[in-house]
Order: structure tokens, then C-alpha cells, then sequence
């Protein structure tokens, strides 16, 4: 749970230091789908941050798999293109590639050519990999999930020993429904065991997703409040300013719903709502989060609003609705945005919403949980100047930036009582030394010492789409699709959602 990179990086080499995480253990990581984007943008960084961090065994080694033709050396020349392209965007200051970190891990590096279903492709994994500790990485589409699965069980490369661990780490999407999602899990399970399976969310490699729970239960003075005789109600934003881009043929079969809420959203909304668990124990805080979801209130149309962007403005610049994107369906019914209203019926949480909203082209690129408290009473304010008080609201920014904002009622100075909102924000950059990440880093280091506090188990998987499928089995209807400008706050119809409540949105620009 801590932050990894900047705990460590001062100290590179110093295993011995008091606050220094242990090296991970020797062993290969083994990257299907090792010439894709996401393993150039964000996995192959995340492991040079952790080498110049010092956290790399000298045992370490990344196999990647594909089916392009390429060899070694061809390989190497690729990644180190893609550190120098990581480093160089790391800010206003100019940074070049650690020589010294790139002579370590270059003779690392290998390569296996070779189609993701054939026996040969796991014989030659085997023969390099030589029974070591392993780690796959499954960095494909989901449909080769389920198959390259099978196929490790089949060449005996998930089986452990008493000396070696193995492991497989499964991007999202799990699943598009909960049928689908119970079935892959199933399918998994037929060849390894729950605790050898780490479904990754990047959300919780944020350094602030991971601080609610140190936020909550290390700090007396919150979760005394943190209930229904306090909070009124919680509002969880995730806004993109991008639309669809390039993957109009991905996002016409998904949307807004199954590509956001059932994995990111419901992750934080448990974060947020869950127990205290009776350790950092991997299961202790899985087992908490699990019981939320599962005691979510079966979701009525009147509580989800389904929206797609029309043209607008972003940013000063006009951009196309979706249906005028390339690839799209000009009659598509697919949805870029979702809000929704959730309840969670247990004792702390009876009576409290909790909204949720999600979408592309909207006014900014925000993600974000607001705790909104109840009002103290106005009478004693009465007979002052004072007409409302300023609402109590905290806010977790999880980004752009990461931090912590308090909204309160303050004494505007003067001879009489008269309030103001005032605000204080604790910002991470300005308090912690904290190195430029892809937000995987403390995922995959995890991983490699068998933490798996961070990733989903199956059954809290399932119970996110349990949560969401009531909405699925309504079909897409063209008369509850809801258009708004890109660029806007989004329709005016989940507006409506919290209005029907006297409630509304915090604004998103």
C-alpha cells in the first residue's frame, strides 16, 4: 500500500534502510501481447521506474510474447525507444533514460515469437523461463483470456512448487455482463487457483484510491462521521474530455457502462463505503468490499440516465458527436455517458445516495469521490446576516491531480457574523516526493511479492456486474438516451436525477 516509487527511489541499492520495501523476489516476467501499446506506454515504464527505484531482483527477467517477427536485439532497440519516449514526457524539465538502469536491464530482456494457441509458443516459453518464478501478464484482447490460460495449465507452466510461485495478472474487461464474468471466472479457475489470479485495475494504483482507506480508518476524526447520521450524500465523477478516438469498434460493443462502472467505479464506491477490515490482509479487505457491492439496491430505470455525446466544443476546438466519429454506427444507441444513483442497504449506509457519473467529451478530465456532510442547523444564525451556510464537503481528487480538498463555513472578518465557504486542499506533489509513474508500478511489484490487497477477487468482480446488470438486461432504448454537447457538463436529464433529491453536481469544468 505504499507509494513504492517514492519511498524507494532515494535510496536505490539500500535494501537495509528502515523505510526501504524489500527487493522483489528473482523470477520472469512473462508479457503477452509484449509489442502493444499498452506494454510500451505504461508496463515497460512501470518496471523501469521499479529498477531505478532498486526494487528488481538481479534474477529479474521480462519475456515478452507476440506474434510479430522480431528478434532480441529488434526487441531491446523497441523498448529502449519506448523509456526514451516515458522519459522525455515526464514534464517541463528535461530527463534522460538512466543509462545505468538500461545497461542493467538489457541483457534481460528476451523474446518469443509465436502465436498465443500454439504448443510451440509455450515450449519455447518454458525453455526460457527454465522453471523460474514467473509472472504472465496478459496485456491482450480479453477473448485470448480464457485460451492462453488453458494453454499454461496444459504446459505445466502455472504449476507451483515449494520454491517457485506462478502467477497471471488479467487486464480488464473481465467479462461484458455477469454471466460472462462468472463464466471466465470459471474458466479460470479450472486451471489455477484464486490466489495465483490478480485482475488488475490501474485505478488502484493511485496513490490516492489506495489513501482512502488510510484516509478513513488511521485518522480519528473521520470515521466517527463517516455514516448515515452524517453524510448526507456521495457523488463520484470520473470525466473524460477525449471521445471515443480510435477505438470506435471496441466502444460500439461496450459503452460507457460496462467500459467504467462495473470495474473503476464500483471500486472506489467500495473504497469509499466499505468496513473496516481487520487487517491489510489481502482477503480482510477484499471480504469488506465484497459485502458493499453485494448489498447494493437493485437499480429502477428512474435511477440511471444514459447519455452520448452530440457536437461541441472542447477546449475552443469544435469536435464531431459521436455518430459522426469514424467507425461509428450514424443511428448508434451506445452510450458515452452514465450517471446513476446507488443504494447500499446496511447500517451505515441506509438512506445515503450515492451518485455516480461517468463519460467522454465533457467539460474536463476529472476523477473524483465527494463526500457531501449534513448541514448544521440555521437557527442559531437566524438573526444574522447569514442567509445559508456553506455546504461540508470533502473532496478526494484521484486526478488529474491527486490530493484531499475540505469545504467549510468561515467568519468573514468584520463587526458581524457573516460566513463564507472557505477551502483547504492538501496536494500530494507538494507534501510527498513523489516519482513520475504510470500508476502501475505499485500493481506489478505487488504482484511480484504476492500482495493482492489491489486486485479483484472473483466474487467481488461478479458483484460489480451484479450491481450494473439490471441496466444491461433493459436493452439500449433510443428514447432513454439522452444527447448532450460535448464539451458540457453532460445531459440535462442527470441533472434531473439529483434534482428530483434538492440535490446537484459538483461542476466537472
Amino acid at each position: 500500500m505504499e507509494n513504492i516509487i517514492a519511498s524507494a527511489v532515494s535510496q536505490v541499492g539500500d535494501t537495509h534502510h528502515e523505510a526501504a520495501p524489500r527487493r522483489s523476489p528473482p523470477g520472469s516476467f512473462v508479457i503477452f501481447g509484449g509489442g502493444g501499446d499498452l506494454t510500451r506506454r505504461l508496463l515497460l515504464p512501470a518496471i523501469y521506474n521499479l529498477a531505478c527505484a532498486g526494487l528488481l531482483d538481479d534474477g529479474f527477467g521480462i519475456v515478452a510474447v507476440d506474434r510479430a517477427d522480431l528478434t532480441d536485439e529488434q526487441l531491446r532497440d523497441n523498448v529502449r525507444t519506448a523509456l526514451e519516449d516515458f522519459t522525455a514526457r515526464r514534464g517541463a524539465e528535461a530527463v534522460k533514460l538512466r543509462e545505468d538502469v538500461w545497461d542493467w536491464m538489457l541483457p534481460r530482456i528476451r523474446y518469443v515469437q509465436g502465436d498465443f494457441e500454439s504448443v510451440q509458443t509455450y515450449q519455447a516459453i518454458a525453455d526460457v523461463t527454465a522453471g523460474q518464478n514467473c509472472i504472465f501478464y496478459l496485456a491482450v484482447a480479453a477473448r485470448f483470456f480464457g485460451p492462453i490460460v488453458d494453454r499454461l495449465g496444459e504446459a505445466g507452466l502455472v504449476r507451483e512448487g515449494p520454491d517457485a510461485f506462478r502467477r497471471v495478472i488479467v487486464e480488464k474487461p473481465f467479462g461484458h455482463d455477469l454471466q460472462s464474468a462468472i463464466a471466465l471466472n470459471t474458466r479460470l479457475l479450472n486451471t489455477l487457483e484464486e490466489q495465483q489470479i490478480y485482475r488488475i485495475d490501474h485505478y488502484l494504483g493511485k496513490e490516492t484510491v489506495q489513501n482512502i482507506l488510510a484516509l478513513r480508518f488511521s485518522n480519528g476524526f473521520f470515521e466517527p462521521l463517516w455514516n448515515r447520521q452524517n453524510i448526507d450524500h456521495v457523488q463520484i465523477t470520473a470525466a473524460e474530455t477525449v471521445g471515443v478516438e480510435q477505438r470506435a469498434k471496441f466502444y460500439e460493443g461496450t459503452g460507457a457502462l460496462r467500459d467504467m462502472v462495473p470495474n473503476h467505479v464500483m471500486q472506489l464506491l467500495a473504497m469509499t463505503a466499505m468496513e473496516a477490515p481487520i487487517s491489510f490482509d489481502a482477503d480482510a479487505v477484499r471480504n469488506e468490499k465484497t459485502k458493499v457491492l453485494d448489498a447494493i439496491h437493485p437499480l429502477a430505470p428512474a435511477d440511471v440516465v444514459r447519455g452520448q455525446y452530440a457536437p461541441g466544443t472542447v477546449g475552443a476546438k469544435a469536435v464531431p458527436g459521436y455518430r459522426q466519429e469514424p467507425g461509428v454506427d450514424p443511428h448508434s444507441l451506445t452510450e458515452t455517458y452514465v450517471a446513476m444513483k446507488f443504494g447500499i442497504d446496511n447500517w451505515r449506509w441506509a438512506g445515503v445516495p450515492f451518485y455516480v457519473r461517468t463519460g467522454k467529451r465533457l467539460a474536463a478530465r476529472k476523477t473524483e469521490i465527494a463526500i457531501h456532510f449534513k448541514s448544521a442547523p440555521y437557527a442559531l444564525f437566524r438573526d444574522t446576516p447569514v442567509d445559508k451556510l456553506a455546504p461540508n464537503i470533502m473532496v478526494i481528487h484521484i486526478q488529474p491531480t491527486e490530493g484531499v480538498t475540505m469545504q467549510f463555513s468561515a467568519k468573514i472578518p468584520g463587526p458581524s457574523v457573516r460566513l463564507g465557504g472557505v477551502r483547504m486542499k492538501f496536494d500530494y506533489a507538494e507534501w510527498f516526493s513523489e516519482g513520475p509513474s504510470t500508476g502501475y508500478e505499485t500493481l506489478i511489484y505487488d504482484c511480484m511479492i504476492g500482495d493482492a490487497t489491489l486486485f479483484q477477487r472473483a466474487d467481488n468482480i461478479e458483484a460489480g456486474w451484479r450491481a450494473v446488470q439490471p441496466v444491461l438486461d433493459w436493452g439500449q432504448d433510443a428514447r432513454s438516451l439522452a444527447f448532450y454537447a460535448a464539451g458540457s457538463e453532460g445531459p440535462e436529464a442527470a441533472d434531473a436525477l439529483l434534482a428530483r433529491d434538492h440535490r446537484h453536481w459538483l461542476k466537472i469544468g
